[in-house]
């Protein structure tokens, strides 16, 4: 008795002495702030979604006569000039501000958030986001054939980064106020908060830390609500209803996800290979979407279906509506205009595209399974969600997002077998084929390897200046000799290439020289210094991934 009274006194010691450093690590990692944050990222990041949308209408508004998303319908009483010309002008406009005013002559999109999440939550200036959002916007108004998604996930992540640089925040608080944007901007365009949620841990963070959960869950909880208060509570898609029919449809739903795997591979080849035939093809950067809207333009007259955004024509397959020749041609179109849009520098994201050809996809398979065996096939409006679903699951290889959005919007889980299946299949088959998504694809362009793990990324964006010992302000000024001194190093060196130089030098120490004047030393480098600092990161990225 005594021993347990002994116990209960010091319970309350024990007890602080649980609590205590778990307070301390929540306040030292600045969690209450990344918190509130979180709040004002996702209601602006759902703000900025909706005048997207409406700036995309507004630009449609000026040749469609609606701002409507119902462009088959509209495009159907214009004269097929106005259609021929409307990407091919607007595609001139946005060349000449891609050449004489938009940084690095392109739009930005989930890649480029990407990058910044290895790059600590930096990189997306604030100014150029928004001036991508606005080519994006126009691109998508006159007719270009590409998805609204991808460049409001840029818009909300360079949102959050904006607001990292204003606190000085730590780079894994940065990292996750960015992926807090998009979440909030992928909620709000599918009214969809758990997709929004698994969406940023999946494609952006990498990882489901427990501490970035808690804000990306806030971010994406309110971008759902802002979208509800000014749109309704109204899905992106007109979603039919629909049953499984019997089991035995189950090695359909696997043949299914094959063919849905067909589909996404010939897709991104069709990217990849149009945006390799642009970049040797020599022209001025103006005139590039001039050329690439009048193709898309010339589509559009036969096909009215692959301008824009392209959801009434996706709405339009889930319904049934669309007869089996209309949506093979249609896979066709939409694969040929959205690469060329995309190939043409026009801004926008793959993301509805991968889900257009994903319905068109499921609808002609579900067709042709009816016809083949009417007693059991399902309607092919089962067979368009699930081709939707995994079309887009394997492009963008995201397998639990794409999932979990294809549940909100039909509301149920009654698909949750059948479509588990095709979106395994067609994602395994894709990454076997291609060994990577189409934004990965996009990153080891501009040589950014995230496949191969962080040791392969952190040497090239870890950089001399992280770990360079600077000469004291009163130091006495050194100077370099690079022909009898030998080897140095600068401050923009990444550190791959500062630890090939030391291997080839054979020394442990390197002086530092400034760029402008490689005489003048500014501090030095040691071999020790850049494994500790390397090491140093690579455990910070484990802790980051696993707190």
């Amino acid at each position: 008795m005594t021993g347990l009274l002994t116990q209960l006194k010091r319970l309350p010691v024990l007890t602080a002495g649980w609590i205590k450093p778990n307070i301390r690590l929540f306040r030292s990692t600045r969690l209450p702030l990344v918190w509130t944050l979180a709040v004002v990222i996702g209601v602006l990041t759902a703000i900025a979604a909706i005048l997207f949308r409406m700036a995309i209408g507004a630009f449609q508004w000026l040749w469609l006569g609606t701002s409507a998303e119902t462009v088959i319908t509209a495009a159907a009483t214009a004269p097929w000039w106005v259609i021929l010309l409307a990407p091919t002008l607007g595609g001139l406009c946005i060349g000449i501000f891609l050449q004489t005013i938009q940084p690095k002559q392109r739009t930005g999109g989930v890649p480029d958030v990407i990058e910044a999440r290895v790059q600590g939550g930096r990189g997306l200036p604030f100014w150029s986001g928004i001036s991508s959002a606005f080519l994006t916007s126009a691109s998508l108004g006159c007719g270009a054939s590409a998805g609204r998604e991808g460049p409001v996930v840029h818009l909300g992540a360079t949102i959050g980064t904006a607001l990292c640089q204003t606190f000085r925040l730590p780079d894994a608080a940065r990292r996750i106020l960015l992926a807090c944007g998009v979440a909030s901007a992928v909620s709000a365009s599918f009214n969809a908060p758990i997709a929004g949620v698994l969406f940023a841990h999946e494609v952006i963070l990498g990882h489901y830390a427990m501490t970035a959960f808690v804000p990306i869950v806030i971010a994406s909880v309110l971008g759902t609500l802002m979208s509800r208060l000014w749109f309704g509570d109204i899905a992106a898609f007109s979603i039919p209803e629909y049953q499984i029919t019997s089991m035995l449809e189950m090695p359909a739903f696997a043949l299914l996800g094959l063919t849905c795997a067909a589909v996404a591979v010939i897709f991104q080849f069709a990217l990849i290979g149009t945006d390799w035939v642009a970049r040797n093809i020599s022209m001025p950067l103006w005139l590039r979407p001039v050329i690439g809207g009048l193709a898309v333009g010339a589509i559009g007259i036969v096909f009215p279906g692959v301008l824009g955004v392209g959801y009434e024509a996706t709405d339009l397959a889930l319904r049934q509506e669309l007869p089996l020749f209309t949506m093979l041609a249609l896979l066709v179109a939409k694969t040929a205009a959205t690469s060329i849009t995309l190939a043409s520098r026009f801004g926008g994201g793959i993301f509805s595209p991968a889900l257009y050809l994903g319905a068109m996809t499921g609808g002609a398979f579900g067709l042709i399974a009816a016809a083949a065996f009417p007693e059991l096939a399902s309607s092919h409006g089962l067979y368009a969600i699930l081709g939707m679903g995994a079309v887009a699951a394997a492009v963008l290889g995201a397998p639990f997002s794409t999932t979990m959005i294809v549940f909100e919007l039909t509301g149920g889980y009654a698909l949750s077998i059948a479509l588990l299946i095709a979106v395994s299949i067609a994602t395994g088959l894709t990454q076997a084929v291609h060994g990577r998504s189409y934004f990965h694809w996009q990153l080891e362009m501009r040589g950014v390897m995230l496949q191969e793990g962080a040791h392969k990324w952190l040497v090239r964006i870890v950089h001399v200046s992280d770990f360079v010992e600077r000469l004291p302000d009163d130091a006495e000024p050194q100077t370099h000799d690079p022909e009898a001194d030998g080897a140095s190093l600068k401050l923009d060196d990444t550190l791959e290439a500062a630890l090939k130089i030391f291997d080839e030098s054979g020394t442990n120490r390197l002086p530092v020289v400034d760029a402008a004047d490689p005489t003048k030393v500014i501090g030095h480098a040691t071999h020790v210094r850049a494994l500790r600092f390397f090491n140093a990161e690579l455990i910070n990225n484990q802790v980051e991934e696993h707190r």
